[in-house]
């Protein structure tokens, strides 16, 4: 069973993943496109798979290469041939037909699949969610709804990008639903008319018990499924709102509880990763009658400071304010929380939506061993769109087909013991060393450099290739993690210290 890719994104780094993409419409022969995008959101099998079973590209002179219009022109036809001659040989199944493993529900509120919009911008409108809803996804978590004015700052959105230009971390500055109430009910029956099959959680935020209540109401009257109480927003302009109220166990129960004397839905806290544990906050919306808690919201943040100005990031002339951090780079923060979360026994049987950096099936999965019964998403479909739910069901649904699972709703929680609550659990009398493959090995010496200097000296470097002294590595995988070319590995067998 493979894991691991052959291919990768860093193997189609310079790809631009266009709008009705040129390699695509220049191919006489499939769609290098789709392949492609299924590379690159972690879905090499379904990607071979979908290839005949003999190379299409041999006796090609690869006119998508030639239409490629990006200024790195991407290695098509290597890469495809890669997918048949590597990956195809050796992928288990077939692509399954049948998606009814990815049936799940939310508080019994059945769900097509476990993936949804969350709150924000890709949920604002009748428009936006119809079309989410036409591309596959089983819900959308509404903008938050408001009685309050809102006034949004232009620019709002800065991020830290990676080597190819895709967005690494997100900050945004964004506040709540611009639409007054009554819009936003009269969106909720157009959708529920329209889409009745699709479920729409509702967002709210009051400035007292009141407004939590008749909020709350208001939207189950309108065709709303479940609500979520927006505890977390980092972003507001008045004080005792969004965040603040998260990082007060008092305020979370008492505004739960306020939600939850007029409504019969299923009523959700979403929760702000901005505070040192999670659980306090957690244990309060379980006590003002939450049925599940959402999590995580954005980190409060600041992205960076314009080096010749002295302005923050996204400055509005001249001035910058801290925004929420989101994307892939808060997802080792967020699972840090689903653990918290997951582990706490206080929360069993609870419904959690877990959020945070997810762009792939493998990340939405993460989330679901750690405890999550649903996932929302935000900042992948800001970047990607929402043409993203083809490649998040369909290589979840592979993956639960591949392992025998018969429901997605069997793998919650199942990754919850693998995570110690303290590092005294881990065994620490053995050593796994490193294993080196010199036929992938391209003698860059980034290995030496990265041991040397951040290690323990334990890798020379004789006629530009790596030698590593066993009496002197910790096993610590500095070297595996830096090394460009994936040349180095786990070894199979531990070893006892001083044995090097």
């Amino acid at each position: 069973m493979i894991f691991k890719n052959v291919l990768s994104r860093s193997d189609m780094i310079s790809c631009l993943l266009c709008l009705d993409p040129p390699c695509s419409e220049a191919c006489p022969k499939g769609d290098p496109a789709k392949m492609l995008k299924n590379v690159w959101f972690d879905n090499q099998d379904i990607a071979a798979m979908s290839l005949p079973c003999i190379n299409p590209c041999v006796k090609c002179d690869a006119p998508c290469e030639k239409a490629c219009i990006s200024k790195r022109n991407v290695q098509i036809k290597n890469i495809i041939t890669r997918l048949s001659d590597e990956v195809r040989p050796v992928a288990e199944i077939e692509i399954p037909e049948n998606e009814s493993a990815l049936k799940c529900d939310i508080c019994g509120v059945p769900l097509e699949n476990p993936f949804l919009l969350s709150s924000s911008v890709v949920s604002s409108t009748y428009d936006m969610c119809a079309r989410a809803f036409d591309a596959g996804w089983a819900g959308a978590c509404f903008k938050t709804i408001c009685s309050f004015d809102i006034h949004e700052a232009s620019p709002r959105f800065s991020a830290i990008s990676g080597d190819n230009g895709s967005i690494i971390g997100f900050k945004n500055i964004e506040q709540l639903s611009d639409h007054s109430v009554s819009e936003n009910m009269e969106i909720f029956r157009k959708l529920k008319k329209n889409y009745p099959n699709k479920v729409i959680l509702a967002s709210i935020m009051g400035q007292n018990e009141e407004e939590w209540e008749s909020l709350a109401k208001l939207c189950e009257e309108n065709g709303a499924d479940a609500i979520e109480l927006n505890f977390s927003c980092p972003n507001m302009q008045e004080d005792g709102l969004g965040s603040d109220i998260g990082q007060l166990p008092e305020l979370v129960e008492r505004f739960t509880k306020a939600a939850k004397r007029s409504t019969t839905i299923p009523v959700f806290a979403k929760l702000t990763p901005n505070v040192a544990t999670m659980s306090p906050a957690a244990e309060a919306a379980l006590r003002g009658g939450a049925d599940g808690i959402a999590a995580i919201n954005t980190i409060k943040s600041i992205t960076g400071v314009n080096p010749y100005t002295y302005a923050g990031d996204a400055s509005v002339r001249g001035k910058s304010v801290i925004g929420g951090y989101s994307g892939n780079a808060v997802k080792p923060i967020a699972l840090r929380f689903m653990a918290e979360l997951g582990k706490n026994e206080k929360l069993k049987g609870m419904h959690i939506s877990g959020m945070g950096g997810i762009e792939t099936w493998r990340d939405a999965l993460e989330f679901m061993l750690l405890g999550a019964g649903s996932i929302q998403i935000t900042t992948a479909v800001m970047q990607y769109g929402y043409g993203i739910i083809d490649q998040l069901k369909t290589g979840l649904n592979y993956y639960l087909v591949q392992m025998g699972i018969k429901s997605v709703k069997d793998i919650i929680g199942a990754g919850i013991d693998s995570v110690s609550n303290t590092t005294d659990d881990l065994e620490r009398d053995t050593v796994l060393l490193p294993k080196f493959a010199l036929d992938k090995c391209v003698h860059c010496g980034r290995c030496v450099v990265s041991c040397n200097d951040g290690g323990h000296q334990a890798i020379s470097f004789e006629d530009r290739i790596p030698h590593l002294d066993g009496s002197k590595c910790v096993g610590c995988h500095l070297c595996l993690l830096v090394c460009p070319e994936h040349a180095i590995s786990h070894s199979k067998r531990r070893i006892n210290r001083g044995d090097g």
